[in-house]
């Protein structure tokens, strides 16, 4: 697929795919949207039109395969932060084990909940950071 993938992946059987599964798509962890399957044609072999979504850039993604190969799926780790300050679309947050600062976009579904003090669960994804909940107090 493509070289720039960073962080920990596995090969998945593109037949074994369902609605919701995540995937690496032209370098970019995705969420699977559609499948389509088309039937084995005169040489054997259905062919999978696999539809996905970036997880970070929301950029729709597709890619046809034959049944039988193999595509990569991102290795996803949960983690726990602790928002130190933030301003506008950016939260400062401090890694709940590794004590690791840095700075993660807040998803506009999460902006009025961020405080400062909060606690959020974020994704490592690749080599991206995803902020996925706020969890206040």
């Amino acid at each position: 697929m493509s070289d720039k993938v960073q962080g920990n992946t596995k090969p998945v059987s593109i037949g074994t795919l369902k609605k919701g599964n995540y995937v690496v798509v032209d370098g970019a962890a995705s969420i699977v949207s559609d499948i389509q399957v088309s039937r084995p044609g005169k040489h054997g072999h259905a062919k999978v039109k696999l539809t996905a979504v970036g997880i970070i850039d929301d950029k729709k993604r597709v890619v046809v395969l034959p049944g039988h190969d193999s595509i990569d799926a991102p290795m996803i780790e949960k983690k726990m932060a602790q928002v130190l300050s933030f301003q506008g679309e950016t939260a400062n947050v401090m890694d709940a084990e590794t004590y690791e600062t840095f700075d993660l976009t807040i998803p506009s579904e999460l902006k009025e909940k961020i405080t400062e003090g909060a606690t959020v669960q974020y994704w490592l994804v690749l080599a991206d950071r995803v902020m996925k909940q706020v969890q206040n107090g």
